[in-house]
């Protein structure tokens, strides 16, 4: 962003760039014009350009070959427009980065700390979560619960404390994947539970390891349902 707080450049290309690879005017798997063209069809600079493309790598959308250009290896789901700006799915991407390390260590610690109590706080915050999908609801608070519960299970606040401060970002991820599992087939929604299965199982089990890359997938899996294509 501008120190104005206007997009960029860089920003306005990528954008362009993204709504077409969204709407499929670039389709899965197809190569985008070289640098050259799009400097001249956007009637921007070549870094500004590479600005863009560098993005769309970061986030990735696209990936480069040597020698033959850029191709498209994923896009968003079409639907995920209908509930957020484009411009937003750099942001939500990286809170799933940081969610993937942060609470995937946060369950690791929990299987290594946790007590009965703390077991029956994830399993009834799970229940709860499980109503709400079979009731067809949103469930973002639920699912917030869940991810709490587990953090509170680790006995250290610093964990807790992070999921709070990030409380509203979280959700506006939260509640972009719910919408589009509630949209997907049934198949979809027993897969997210079955995530989060695991992650109690491990927990329960007390095996650090297991917990830790159990809530990885499922955060994981979470950021790439966004999407279609490559994962």
């Amino acid at each position: 962003m501008t120190d104005a707080g206007k997009p960029s450049l860089a920003d306005q290309v990528y954008d362009q760039l993204l709504a077409r690879i969204t709407d499929e005017t670039y389709e899965l798997h197809s190569r985008l014009p070289n640098e050259e063209a799009l400097r001249h069809e956007f009637g921007v600079s070549r870094p500004v350009v590479r600005a863009a493309l560098a993005r769309l790598r970061s986030d990735g959308m696209i990936q480069s070959r040597r020698g033959s250009g850029s191709y498209v290896i994923r896009r968003p789901d079409s639907k995920v427009v209908s509930f957020v700006p484009l411009g937003s799915i750099t942001d939500i991407q990286r809170c799933y980065e940081f969610r993937i390390d942060v609470e995937g260590a946060a369950a690791g610690w929990a299987a290594r700390r946790r007590t009965d109590d703390d077991l029956v706080q994830i399993e009834q915050a799970f229940q709860a979560l499980e109503t709400t999908y079979n009731d067809k609801q949103p469930g973002i608070d639920a699912d917030q619960r869940f991810h709490l519960a587990v953090a509170r299970a680790t006995h250290n606040l610093f964990f807790v404390s992070t999921l709070e401060s990030l409380r509203q970002q979280i959700a506006f991820g939260v509640e972009l994947s719910r919408s589009l599992t509630m949209l997907d087939a049934p198949q979809r929604q027993e897969r997210v539970l079955a995530e989060h299965r695991a992650v109690i199982e491990a927990i329960r089990a007390e095996q650090p390891v297991q917990a830790e890359a159990a809530m990885r997938a499922h955060i994981t899996a979470a950021k790439n349902r966004m999407f279609i294509g490559q994962e």
